[in-house]
């Protein structure tokens, strides 16, 4: 499986800035940044905000924590969990928390009989274990998160690829979003002091769902790792002339932090947690960039992964019910999700194991029915390399960056920084969900869900023969790149043909190199809008000089010698073409005039 991202959180390691200044950190962990002179219970409410959910019921939890505790879901008919509550007290458990909407008890016990025992129980339908490691004493008196001390930012905001990309910096003159709408984050959590999220922050309906009931204490939504503030800040950064813009900066964002502090796991019970909250308080979309731990695939064959599908799928369609649409990374394993072999990855909160698994075994919550599964593309627009794939399973591809060419966007303690990973692709799709709601507030998720497949740009399969499908729906892209001038009624010329050379060619110092695409089948001259996206890795690209050489050997100069130390080409260029043929060998011309720098064209690509 692929390794050099985090398949779990599903972004990539990064780099923060503050300042201005740049310094490399680790893959986000979340470390337990506890509030040690906090003592109040999990349910104790922060003055002057009632944010308790109509669906869920906490028990008293035992007194003290005890080694071997591990938890349950048991499940019941909506309705009936009141019935065999008792019977989970004398099978040796008890009831930490009860979704009785959905008929799903999150249940504890020391009793290696425990889950055997429950499933002779009348009324009882499935019972099944949510880890493979004990449940942290933590959980019965959770520490808060740090509450981060904040940098101020002299950087100013800025055009990024990522936001050209799906021309969101064009949709927000049609609009920035509706505050109306309200956006979840489900993740390790988000700095609401941030300068750039603090704006656009909706405490009132924050919570924490780590363990699998809510905390609604202030500040408990906060991230106890870099993860989940990165993701906030690509859904709806305010535009408010601060370091970045959010796709969607005039909405509403919730933190509901599912990931547990320490391990960074998402569970299936604060899965649970997180999709009851947000269809309860009204979020209209959900970004979920992780996996449901510790399984990497649930396989309905197995009794305690059957029960974790069922429950998690009951809260996502419980959420979907209330009004909430679900958007979720595919993952950064380069895994073909239509045709499942293998997991290696499992369990994760102990000692992985290699099995043989088919299509019946799911990725939760991404496989699951109504939820928008999302692949990552390249800055030129490619499949990124680590992004998992699957014809029938992907639905929109967006930008998730790879390579040096990543994601920006905010880090906790006012700082701002790098990731790449489906994890970032997957929140420029929610924030373009966020702004379809906000330009039609009676949509349901099915509207928003289908409307985010009709705006996409069709994107056909490259000579690849993993992705396979149409060029209007296939395994790498979906129904397309998403678009968010489409999504908000603005208008933009239909894209045209459609070339890519993926290949790499290594730029040799004070030499000339060049990268072919043969264009063909399409009629007449180019446009006088060709569109000519240029990847290229170098590491001082004022030793460069650009062309576009066109098959009758006109030159058209993209780059000359421009931005100094800057490190890379990721740009988009518009070319008036209109004198040229379109079919026949296009050439991308790279002439490096220096020494000491070197690098490659890394992809390329021309839109007729």
């Amino acid at each position: 499986m692929f390794s050099h991202i985090s398949s779990r959180l599903r972004a990539s390691a990064i780099a923060v800035a503050a300042l201005g200044t740049t310094v490399a950190l680790a893959a986000p962990a979340g470390p337990a940044l506890a509030a040690p002179s906090d003592t109040a219970p999990v349910a104790a409410r922060s003055a002057g905000a009632d944010r308790t959910t109509t669906t869920t019921t906490v028990a008293a939890a035992p007194a003290a924590w005890a080694a071997g505790t591990r938890a349950y879901l048991v499940i019941t008919a909506p309705g009936g969990t009141s019935a065999v509550s008792g019977a989970v007290t004398s099978n040796g458990g008890s009831v930490f928390a009860t979704y009785d909407a959905i008929g799903v008890i999150v249940a504890h016990s020391t009793s290696a009989s425990f889950a055997a025992s429950m499933r002779t129980v009348g009324g009882v339908q499935q019972v099944g274990a949510t880890r493979t490691s004990d449940v942290p004493a933590d959980a019965y008196n959770p520490a808060l998160p740090a509450n981060p001390a904040q940098s101020a930012t002299t950087l100013t905001e800025s055009n990024r690829w990522d936001m050209t990309q799906i021309k969101a910096d064009q949709a927000w003159a049609v609009t920035t979003g509706s505050a109306t709408v309200k956006v979840g984050v489900l993740d390790t959590g988000v700095d609401d002091q941030h300068q750039d999220i603090a704006p656009n922050f909706n405490a009132a309906d924050s919570a924490s769902c780590a363990y699998g009931k809510a905390d609604t204490r202030t500040g408990a939504w906060r991230d106890v790792g870099t993860h989940g503030t990165h993701v906030a800040g690509t859904i709806a950064a305010a535009k408010n002339g601060k370091g970045v813009i959010g796709v969607a900066p005039g909405v509403k964002i919730s933190s509901v932090r599912i990931a547990e502090p320490t391990s960074s796991l998402f569970f299936a019970e604060n899965t649970i947690c997180g999709f009851v909250w947000a269809g309860d308080h009204g979020f209209k979309v959900t970004n979920n960039s992780y996996y449901t731990d510790p399984w990497q695939f649930n396989c309905p064959d197995n009794v305690d992964q059957a029960a974790i599908i069922e429950g998690v799928r009951r809260a996502q369609a419980y959420a979907e019910g209330k009004g909430s649409l679900q958007v979720a990374a595919a993952g950064n394993s380069n895994y073909d999700l239509a045709n499942k072999t293998t997991d290696s990855e499992s369990p994760n909160d102990s000692t992985p194991v290699t099995r043989t698994i088919t299509n019946a075994c799911i990725d939760i919550p991404t496989e699951l029915p109504g939820v928008v599964t999302v692949a990552a593309q390249a800055s030129g627009g490619a499949k990124a390399s680590y992004s998992n794939f699957g014809n029938g399973v992907i639905d929109v591809a967006a930008p998730g960056g790879d390579g040096s060419t990543q994601v920006y966007s905010t880090l906790p303690g006012g700082k701002y920084g790098n990731m790449s990973g489906t994890s970032m692709a997957s929140p420029h799709v929610t924030g373009v969900a966020a702004l379809i709601a906000s330009q039609n507030p009676t949509f349901t998720p099915a509207q928003i869900r289908d409307q985010l497949g009709v705006q996409a740009t069709d994107r056909a399969c490259p000579s690849d023969a993993r992705c396979t499908g149409t060029s209007t729906k296939n395994g790498f892209f979906g129904e397309g790149a998403v678009d968010a001038l489409k999504a908000v009624g603005g208008s933009t010329p239909p894209p045209g043909a459609y070339f890519e050379n993926l290949a790499d060619v290594t730029i040799v110092d004070n030499a000339t190199v060049e990268s072919p695409i043969t264009v063909s089948g399409v009629t007449g001259n180019a446009p006088a809008t060709l569109k000519v996206g240029v990847d290229i890795k170098h590491t001082y690209i004022g030793d460069l000089k650009v062309d576009l050489v066109a098959p009758d050997g006109s030159v058209y100069t993209l780059h000359n010698r421009t931005g100094s130390g800057t490190d890379n080409i990721a740009q988009t260029y518009t070319v008036n073409a209109s004198a040229e043929v379109a079919n026949g060998v296009w050439k991308l011309r790279v002439n490096d005039n220096a020494s000491q720098d070197t690098g490659k064209i890394d992809a390329w690509n021309l839109t007729f």
